[in-house]
């Protein structure tokens, strides 16, 4: 079903992407990801001796702090910690380093929609120049059912206030060269058909979700093939730095 969108983009077709690594002096790994206008600058802080209470000394610990572009963080930045939390956690190897905290960072630059998966990508792009042990990369994109019932990928600011509801969705990326040392793919997660996480909001029909799921794979491929060509085009420097 075709539709105008106001910066001229196919119902598929998702907004420029970009990402820069090696940006903060004082990290031990950063990353700065953009979508268009929205823009997120993650930084890797560890893994530092010791764990939260209540956590399991055995396994290392990830830790997310949020910055907004302005003012205060809210109830929605908060959700955001808590989901990146849990999907980095997922992709992390967290029995290499056990005892640890791994602090991630991530400060808004700029936000025209489609925030939280910017963010997850900046953050597994942080984590890889930072060279954490990963099972696998992870990709993320934003899906959404338009209030005509069409479906969109990678929606601006001005597009998610139509919106009936939004699917932000990651995908495991399967294991490359490109990942740090001590990494290994995970046999318990089939990369085919897998997915780390998925949050929606607002009514959306199953048949819709499925589809998100469907056009939301297809588009995270391209954002794996843009992923993994943008980490091996500074490889050497990210491998120098590790050490």
């Amino acid at each position: 079903m075709g539709m105008d969108r106001g910066d001229g983009r196919t119902p598929n077709q998702m907004r420029p992407l970009a990402c820069s690594r090696n940006l903060l002096h004082r990290a031990h790994g950063s990353a700065r990801w953009s979508q268009g206008n929205t823009i997120v600058l993650a930084g890797v802080y560890g893994p530092k001796a010791g764990t939260r209470k209540g956590e399991n000394p055995e396994l290392a610990s990830i830790e997310v702090i949020w910055k907004p572009k302005t003012g205060q963080i809210g109830k929605q930045e908060k959700e955001y910690e808590i989901i990146l939390r849990r999907t980095l956690r997922s992709i992390c190897l967290l029995t290499v380093h056990p005892n640890t905290t791994t602090s991630v960072i991530l400060q808004v630059v700029g936000d025209d929609g489609a925030l939280l998966p910017c963010a997850i990508n900046a953050s597994c792009a942080a984590l890889v120049d930072a060279g954490i042990p990963l099972k696998h990369l992870a990709v993320a994109i934003c899906c959404a059912l338009t209030e005509h019932g069409s479906l969109i990928l990678d929606p601006t600011k001005i597009e998610e206030q139509k919106l009936q509801a939004i699917a932000n969705l990651v995908f495991p990326n399967p294991p490359t060269s490109v990942i740090p040392k001590g990494s290994s793919p995970s046999a318990e997660e089939p990369f085919e058909h897998g997915i780390i996480t998925s949050v929606t909001h607002g009514a959306m029909p199953v048949d819709d979700y499925f589809n998100c799921l469907e056009r939301g794979r297809a588009a995270c491929s391209k954002i794996s093939e843009f992923f993994r060509k943008s980490l091996q085009s500074d490889l050497p420097d990210n491998a120098s730095k590790a050490r």
